[in-house]
């Protein structure tokens, strides 16, 4: 199995892909590619948001329960 990346490793390669595309692409808007990659990107920016918000619930969680 290969190692996966994580996720910020991925927004990062991701942004850099779509820049990259569409600096490259007379139309960035309509082409299917740069699309696909905008949604990938997002998807796993809301990702990291979500998972952001579970560790601050949980520290949270934490401190509460130490008082």
């Amino acid at each position: 199995m290969a190692k996966r990346r994580s996720l910020q490793e991925d927004t990062v390669a991701l942004k850099a892909k779509v820049k990259e595309g569409s600096a490259k692409s007379e139309n960035p808007e309509g082409c299917p590619i740069i699309r696909s990659l905008r949604k990938r990107l997002k998807r796993t920016q809301r990702k990291v948001r979500m998972a952001n918000q579970r560790e601050a619930a949980r520290t949270a969680k934490k401190a509460e329960a130490a008082k």
